[in-house]
């Protein structure tokens, strides 16, 4: 199962990406030289062996800024960027993955039914802030589409884990409303707004 994560919460000044495929993961350099290209560096990466998968964490900051990433198009383009590498060196990867079809290689032979596999909650983080955790069928462009509807309804992401699993995209956000946990009425009515969205991806995304 290929897995692509981007963690913005364990690490205070580096966006964290990690990506797990299988028991092999070459073309480590090629795959920074991609980041580069997006002016981003990386700062520090790893590669951990856990039995018959290898885990790959790289540790990524902004060129100009030195700081880690917060713009979600950035982000997104960081995770494009990170699965097409996976694919070009690792093809029979794309019938795993929904970017296989995107990116005009093997479709997935099995498709997800988005109503389905659509799940939204939001949990209690303490005072501040709550934990809003997104399960979706995968698709390019999805955390920006996500991203805006969250500001649409004023509510405000401090940060985020990004997390492609196969099909699947399994995303949390920390999120508050004028600087506190979001009420049980706002829950409400966010859950609502990605729920209609996220099950009918052929939506306009202003008429949601």
């Amino acid at each position: 199962m290929p897995v692509v994560l981007i963690d913005q919460d364990s690490d205070s000044d580096a966006t964290i990406v990690q990506l797990s495929f299988g028991d092999r993961l070459g073309a480590l350099i090629d795959t920074m030289n991609a980041l580069k290209h997006l002016g981003l560096d990386v700062a520090k990466g790893t590669v951990l062996t856990d039995g018959p998968v290898k885990q790959t964490k790289f540790f990524i900051t902004r060129l100009d800024t030195g700081r880690k990433v917060e713009d979600p198009d950035m982000l997104e383009r960081i995770r494009l960027t990170i699965i097409n590498n996976l694919l070009k060196y690792h093809p029979e990867s794309s019938e795993r993955l929904a970017m296989g079809e995107a990116f005009g290689i093997k479709a997935p032979e099995k498709k997800l039914d988005v109503d389905i596999t659509t799940h939204v909650h939001v949990k209690e983080d303490g005072p501040k802030r709550s934990l809003l955790c997104i399960e979706t069928a995968d698709r390019p462009g999805l955390l920006v589409e996500i991203i805006k509807i969250i500001a649409d309804v004023n509510i405000d992401v401090e940060s985020a884990e990004i997390d492609t699993e196969g099909l699947v995209a399994k995303d949390k956000f920390h999120v508050s409303y004028r600087g506190a946990a979001l009420t049980s009425s706002l829950s409400q009515v966010l859950v609502n707004c990605l729920r209609y969205y996220l099950r009918r991806p052929e939506t306009d995304i202003d008429s949601y």
